[in-house]
C-alpha cells in the first residue's frame, strides 16, 4: 500500500525550500537613537516580507571603524548624512541605494517631573551639577548638543559639569539613573504618539544646531541580498513612516 503522506514529502520539501530562498537574514547597523522606532518596525517588516531583522546598536562614528574594519553590516542607518556619504565616496556601499530615512530632534531631559522648563532655561540657572550629553565626535546628536551650548554661550560654564556617553542611549541612561540631573538626548528616546513619555523636556529648536539628517545606505556586503533590498524598500513606505513620526522625527 502506498504511504500517501510519503508520496507529497518531495512536494512539500520543495515548498518549504522555496521559503527558505526566498526569506533572507538582513544585518543591520542601527544607530543608537533609532532603536525604539527600528524594534518596532522590525516586527511589521519581518511579517510582511518574511525576511528576519538583525540590529546591532550603537554610534555611528564607530559604526564606521567597524565597517571599515570588515564588520558583517549589510545596512546602515546611520545617525548623520554625512557617514554613510563618506563611505559612498569611499567604495564602501551599493551605488544609489542612499536616501534620509528621517531628521532627528533634540531635546533637553530630566527624569524628573518639572525640573525642564518648556525654554530650557534650566540651562541658563546653572544649579544643576551634572550635563549628560553623548560623544560628539561619535555621536552626531552629541555633536549637536554642543552646538546649542555654543549657541547659548554655555560651553565654559557647562564644561565641568558635563558627562559624556559612549553614544546617546548612555547620554540617555546618566539622566535616567539619575546619575546627571539633565541631558541632550534624542526626542525619540523620551516621545511617543505625540507627548513626552516621562520626566520633563524642552524640545530644541531645529535651528539651534545643524540638521540631523539620518541617511540609510545598503553596504556592499548587503548587495546581493533580497532582504537588504527589501527593507529599505520598506523604510521608505507609509508603514514605516507612520513609525517613524510617532517617535518624533521629521520625513
Amino acid at each position: 500500500m502506498i504511504n500517501r503522506a510519503s508520496r507529497f514529502a518531495p512536494a512539500l520539501l520543495a515548498v518549504f525550500a522555496i521559503g527558505a530562498a526566498q526569506a533572507d537574514e538582513v544585518q543591520v547597523a542601527v544607530a543608537a537613537n533609532f532603536t525604539a522606532p527600528i524594534q518596532a518596525i522590525a516586527a511589521d517588516f519581518e511579517k510582511d516580507t518574511g525576511h528576519k531583522l538583525v540590529a546591532a546598536y550603537g554610534a555611528t562614528g564607530q559604526f564606521y571603524t567597524q565597517i571599515k574594519n570588515g564588520a558583517p553590516f549589510e545596512v546602515f542607518l546611520s545617525a548623520d548624512d554625512t557617514t554613510p556619504e563618506k563611505l559612498e565616496k569611499e567604495g564602501d556601499t551599493v551605488k544609489g541605494s542612499r536616501f534620509t530615512y528621517a531628521i532627528g530632534t533634540l531635546a533637553l531631559w530630566s527624569a524628573k517631573e518639572g525640573y525642564v522648563d518648556a525654554n530650557g532655561d534650566v540651562l541658563k540657572k546653572n544649579q544643576y551639577q551634572h550635563l549628560s550629553i553623548a560623544n560628539p565626535k561619535a555621536a552626531p546628536y552629541g555633536l549637536a548638543a554642543t552646538q546649542v551650548l555654543e549657541k547659548l554661550k554655555l560651553t565654559d560654564a557647562t564644561k565641568a559639569k558635563i558627562v559624556e556617553g559612549q553614544n546617546i542611549t548612555q547620554a540617555y541612561q546618566f539622566v535616567s539613573t539619575g546619575n546627571a540631573e539633565l541631558g541632550f538626548v534624542a526626542l525619540s528616546q523620551i516621545y511617543k504618539d505625540g507627548k513626552v513619555s516621562s520626566g520633563s523636556a524642552w524640545i530644541v529648536p531645529a535651528n539651534m544646531h545643524d540638521p540631523i539628517k539620518q541617511d540609510a545606505v545598503i553596504l556592499n556586503k548587503g548587495k546581493d541580498n533580497a532582504a537588504a533590498k527589501a527593507l529599505v524598500d520598506y523604510l521608505k513606505g507609509p508603514k514605516a513612516a507612520a513609525v517613524i513620526k510617532s517617535y518624533g522625527y521629521q520625513l
